[in-house]
């Protein structure tokens, strides 16, 4: 009973560590939706931040198995966390949009490298930093939308030092606390998907970016 269902996690804490994510991802879009998809004991929770062209998807143990895949209102999924009970109320359904018809793979992943945490971080640091640094350069007059989108998607193309992964999946970790220190983050492949996986979370990015999609950094 989709709206009424109440997801029970198995991991003291994941209750506030979605409810950080979920606040992270509307910082960007207050009317964010996310889709839930659960086939046993563990739930994905995918979500799309706004003008970094990839997805987002935070999973979690569950304390029983549960059959659920649904799309509902970020804003609203985040009201419905209980972080003392350790669980989340399952929203009303909303019209999807149209990211969410078309998620990674579930299998099939192959890996391609793994990048010590400091690594991935400096090269999210340092590119928001050119960015600033060349955005500054610019006479006033020259800091237009298209100008800083052409920049973004100069830099955001980039790829990780000895991977295919493009750094705007880079800098959508760092932004969503999905790089935490110490941990490594591991690449890997999944037909035409890459996927940046830390202990937080995954960022999922396919190989080629769709055209006319904003993806300036904040």
């Amino acid at each position: 009973m989709t709206g009424h269902q109440e997801l029970f996690f198995a991991d003291e804490g994941e209750a506030a560590r979605l409810a950080a994510f979920l606040g992270r991802q509307l910082r960007w879009d207050r009317t964010a939706a996310a889709r839930l998809r659960a086939d046993g004991e563990v739930v994905a929770v995918f979500t799309r931040p706004a003008r970094f062209d990839v997805l987002a998807v935070r999973s979690a143990r569950l304390r029983e198995p549960v059959g659920l895949d649904v799309t509902v209102s970020a804003g609203e999924l985040l009201e419905a966390v209980d972080e003392a009970a350790g669980s989340v109320a399952v929203p009303a359904a909303v019209t999807g949009p149209p990211w969410a018809g078309l998620l990674p793979p579930r299998g099939g992943w192959r890996p391609l490298a793994e990048v010590g945490d400091e690594v991935v971080r400096s090269a999210a640091v340092s590119v928001v930093a050119e960015f600033k640094e060349r955005t500054e350069r610019l006479a006033p007059g020259d800091r237009t939308r298209a100008a800083l989108d052409a920049l973004a998607d100069e830099l955001w193309s980039r790829t990780l030092p000895g991977t295919p992964l493009p750094l705007r999946a880079v800098h959508a970790a760092h932004a969503l606390g999905f790089l935490p220190p110490g941990a490594p983050a591991r690449v890997v492949s999944g037909g035409s998907w890459l996927r940046l996986r830390t202990g937080m979370g995954s960022i999922a990015v396919r190989r080629a970016a769709p055209p006319g999609l904003s993806v300036t950094p904040l």
